[in-house]
């Protein structure tokens, strides 16, 4: 077995703190002072696990974040998989994710909440790495739904005249927007309302 390397693990107990303050505080709220209070490093060893020839400080911060979203995002993907990956039916594997968020919308399992949102409203075209990225797995995520609803039309599970881009639009915008409104007014019924129309419109075009 390959032993981990210490830069690797100091790279990666960065990486975990500050995946925490940038979902929580933002690019812009989140400065070099709050990562090394979070790692105990200094400076010099946070800039010297992520320093790459032509990048400035904030090219560094930009690493840090980027590297952090997707520490955030792997981990509700993997939490998401290991709910429907076991489930075969279509329209059942779309309400699981809606359940799941559900249950999690207040009581995230990362500090500040969905971590998708929160750096799609903070990431601009000063972040252009971020935004990117954002952009990248927001698509991602479209794609997924997308292959889903093809594969449960395939199956006969689905009705044959679903637009598959078209739903998938709509099941993350009405995901998203739950999300929004739950953690603005701290009220899960905000989330059950659009999570209800979602499950409706679910029942609508499934056989």
């Amino acid at each position: 077995m390959k032993k981990e390397k210490k830069s690797d693990r100091t790279r990666a107990l960065i990486v975990e703190k500050a995946a925490s303050l940038f979902n929580r505080k933002g690019f812009y709220g989140t400065s070099m002072a709050d990562i090394m209070e979070a790692t105990g490093l200094t400076k010099g060893g946070i800039y010297g696990n992520f320093k790459r020839e032509g990048l400035n400080k904030k090219g560094v911060k930009e690493e840090i974040a980027l590297a952090a979203f997707e520490f955030n995002v792997n981990a509700i993907e993997r939490e998401i998989a290991i709910r429907t990956h076991v489930i075969n039916n279509t329209a059942d594997k779309l309400k699981a994710v809606i359940f799941y968020y559900k249950e999690k919308v207040l009581n995230y399992p990362i500090e500040g909440g969905c971590p998708l949102m929160n750096t799609a409203i903070d990431a601009d075209e000063n972040v252009p790495n971020l935004l990117k990225q954002v952009k990248q797995r927001m698509a991602s995520w479209h794609e997924r739904i997308v292959y889903t609803i093809n594969k449960g039309i395939r199956k006969k599970e689905l009705k044959a005249d679903v637009s598959p881009e078209e739903f998938a639009t709509y099941y993350i915008g009405s995901l998203e927007g739950g999300i929004l409104l739950a953690r603005l007014f701290k009220d899960n019924s905000k989330f059950e309302t659009m999570a209800s129309e979602l499950i409706k419109k679910i029942d609508q075009v499934k056989i």
